[in-house]
């Protein structure tokens, strides 16, 4: 075996040793109909790749056309095969990499955010404290009794990771994520 390269647990994935894994946000827009969702996941999980987040949802009704939002962590090789093999699927018209980063080929870093309703119990100065930092990070109350707040929040998915890592020790009970949504900055459309 050549020792740049090795496996990482798929026989899909050769990967060189140097090549470190990225998290990329990408967006594909499809046909609205029935199995294309199944044929774009089967393509991941066929050949190992993870599906770390998962939207979709119909975007130009008359058109009949849906934007399915994947984020996924892979080597820069790994990503590029990911595209064009997504870019293959026949009812695809379009991938977009949102993860361009700031500067590169012109462009302004593209906007990505995610919504998470929290359920925290407590009691006290717990309580007072849930509430003050739900204020603090702009999280509403859409629902609390004397046992319990649910919180809605919506940001960035590091600000949704640091709301719910300091609820824990407050009483945290559950999190529902949307997974996340991406769009390019500009006037340009997708």
């Amino acid at each position: 075996m050549n020792p740049h390269l090795q496996p990482t647990g798929s026989a899909y994935f050769i990967a060189r040793e140097t090549e470190r894994p990225e998290t990329h946000t990408l967006s594909v827009l499809v046909d609205n109909e029935p199995g294309v969702l199944a044929r774009v996941i089967g393509l991941f999980s066929g050949r190992g790749y993870n599906i770390e987040s998962l939207t979709v949802s119909e975007t130009e009704h008359e058109r009949h056309l849906s934007r399915i939002t994947v984020v996924t962590r892979g080597t820069p090789h790994v990503l590029e095969q990911i595209k064009h093999q997504l870019e293959r699927i026949v009812p695809v018209h379009r991938v977009v990499d949102l993860s361009v980063r700031a500067g590169e080929l012109g462009q302004d870093k593209p906007l990505a955010r995610e919504l998470a309703l929290v359920k925290v119990t407590g009691k006290g100065d717990d309580r007072v404290e849930a509430l003050r930092l739900a204020e603090a990070f702009r999280a509403k109350v859409i629902d609390a009794n004397t046992e319990h707040f649910i919180f809605e929040i919506t940001g960035a998915v590091a600000k949704i990771e640091q709301f719910i890592a300091i609820m824990k020790p407050l009483g945290l009970v559950e999190v529902c994520r949307t997974g996340v949504a991406a769009m390019n900055r500009g006037p340009q459309g997708m």
